[in-house]
């Protein structure tokens, strides 16, 4: 998951990137290794809750608050980031946001010492807290690094530097974590935690620093494509925009359900649990697959609006095949759900801000914030598991989700616009 926004550069931003041309590739690198973290800190949630749940002596919904705490940052700090950066600026907004990042990334060693969950959630908000402003400061830099019409080609790149960060950090750190854990004290478990966040912690403070001395260029996003019609109402009557933000809010609770509940739910199938909470990493390998397809066919064979439409119609089939199965089959289904998910957020993003015109930054504002449904849905599933002892019959909850979006996919983004 990236998160975009949308800008018309300026004359002013043109003759930076024609400044910058000789500094390109070193710019573009930083970037890069921005996205890796976005990933690798992201897609660890995956790993935290099985682990979390046995080292402190978790149920399934209490576990589920470490999504819960770090996808919530993103609706607390979505505009208040925006604010942020006008004060210091992107550049400078990016290091702050992996300082932020690395002060949580160090509350895990206190954490891991008393064994305090409380702790841990903490951390991990402040931790998603950097991220946000982190990320609404290094979009744009993928637009204008290099010339404007090869910037979606340069944004796809930073998206798979995302998704392979992510099948990286459940590897690595997992077989850090996991190793002989059967054979080792709760009580004692949580202390394997704080050599890799201590390493997370220094890492994330070098690139700040890297990017503090980098001088990369100042970018204005305030230029944005203008929509007559939009400019004359309010931004809370246009309709195709909060039916996206619903849409958006449901796609990525779909999205982290399948991915940070597959661990517990492997080991209810009777998969070993050395080996469930790594699959997480095959859900990001079938993300990565269908992120490349995308690439290819959106949308020069196949419209966004329609390949929303299929992938909605895929993710339903393949949730209604892993309730009606059951075991490695049941599981396979669950991580074919990534494959589905693909191209939801580079479909739903546009299709909810076209048009916006003056409201477009506003808007684009709310559309993160309606991240949050990372925080609230994985909560809910934990919260019926929990109810009836019971991981498998909970992912009922998607199919409706999936429907909102097949709705939004065909009617929904033209609503209020005929």
């Amino acid at each position: 998951m990236k998160i975009l926004r949308t800008f018309a550069p300026s004359k002013q931003q043109k003759k930076v990137i024609k400044m910058k041309k000789p500094n390109y590739i070193f710019s573009l690198c930083i970037i890069g290794v921005l996205y890796f973290i976005f990933g690798f800190v992201t897609w660890l949630n995956s790993l935290l809750i099985p682990f979390l749940k046995t080292a402190c002596s978790l149920s399934d919904s209490q576990a589920y608050f470490v999504t819960f705490a770090f996808y919530i940052s993103y609706f607390v700090m979505a505009i208040p980031s925006s604010f942020i950066l006008k004060k210091t600026g992107f550049a400078n907004g990016m290091s702050i946001g992996l300082l932020v990042m690395a002060i949580g990334a160090l509350g895990f060693i206190p954490a891991a010492y008393d064994r305090s969950y409380m702790l841990f959630l903490v951390s991990l908000f402040v931790m998603g807290t950097g991220l946000s402003l982190l990320q609404t400061a290094v979009n744009p830099y993928v637009s204008i690094l290099g010339p404007i019409e090869s910037a979606a080609k340069r944004m796809s790149i930073m998206g798979l530097f995302n998704k392979i960060a992510g099948i990286v950090g459940i590897l690595g750190l997992g077989a850090v974590l996991l190793s002989d854990y059967r054979d080792v004290a709760p009580a004692l478990l949580p202390q394997r935690l704080v050599t890799p966040y201590i390493i997370m912690a220094v890492a994330l403070v070098g690139v700040a620093i890297t990017i503090k001395f980098a001088h990369l260029p100042q970018v204005n996003t305030d230029e944005t494509p203008t929509d007559h019609n939009s400019n004359r109402r309010s931004i809370y009557r246009i309709p195709h925009l909060w039916l996206g933000i619903a849409a958006l809010f449901l796609y990525v609770g779909v999205e982290v359900i399948a991915i940070d509940t597959l661990g517990l739910y492997a080991e209810s199938q009777g998969i070993a649990k050395e080996v469930a909470p790594k699959l997480g990493a095959f859900s990001l390998v079938a993300l990565t697959v269908g992120y490349i397809m995308g690439l290819v066919l959106v949308p020069k064979i196949l419209a966004q609006d329609k390949a929303l439409l299929y992938s909605a119609v895929l993710g339903f089939v393949f949730a209604w095949l892993a309730l009606a199965t059951a075991g490695w089959t049941s599981v396979l289904f669950i991580i074919l759900l990534s494959f589905a998910h693909a191209v939801m957020w580079p479909a739903i993003f546009p299709l909810s801000i076209d048009g916006l015109g003056r409201h477009t930054a506003l808007g684009s504002a709310f559309l993160i914030m309606a991240i949050a449904g990372g925080a609230v849905m994985p909560l809910l599933y934990g919260w019926w598991v929990t109810c009836i002892n019971d991981r498998h019959l909970p992912y009922l909850i998607l199919l409706p989700c999936y429907l909102f979006i097949f709705y939004f996919a065909l009617r929904g983004h033209k609503a209020g616009r005929q």
